[in-house]
């Protein structure tokens, strides 16, 4: 198989929504309200921080990744490949894609979370400088 031939760009609505939105059923398959793909992207576009980027392959997003920053940390969120498309560098290239936006806004350090036992996507993140830290991540659930 032969990479295909991509371009990372900043997501566009509603140019991206059918594909990212099926992209994170397929790949993230969450299962909670909150994480409802059209609901999540709706709160990162009323956010308009311009770090929400697709890549794209004959004119259909392939490929997510979200960046955060609140002036003293980054975070990466909803890093995705479209699994016929793995293993061919989008990842990596999105990955270095939003973490230079990041460095752009002045960022020190990036964070992001990785369900546990998901040794695949520790081990991509590992090969690409990201070290397991010694924290315990908590969060709540602010429900309307």
């Amino acid at each position: 198989m032969t990479s295909p031939d991509f371009q990372i760009v900043p997501y566009s609505d509603p140019d991206h929504r059918q594909d990212v939105v099926a992209l994170w059923n397929a790949v993230f398959g969450y299962d909670t309200p909150h994480n409802e793909p059209g609901l999540a992207i709706d709160r990162k576009l009323a956010v308009d921080d311009g770090l929400f980027f697709v890549a794209v392959s004959d004119d259909r997003a392939i490929g997510t990744a979200l960046g955060g920053y609140d002036g003293h940390r980054g975070w990466i969120y909803s890093l995705a490949v479209d699994p016929a498309f793995q293993r061919q560098g989008i990842g990596t290239a999105l990955l270095r894609h939003v973490e230079s936006a990041l460095v752009d806004l002045d960022c020190v350090k990036i964070n992001l979370q990785i369900a546990q036992g998901n040794e695949a996507v520790e081990s991509f993140y590992a090969g690409l400088g990201y070290a397991t830290e010694e924290r315990v991540s908590m969060g709540k659930r602010l429900v309307r």
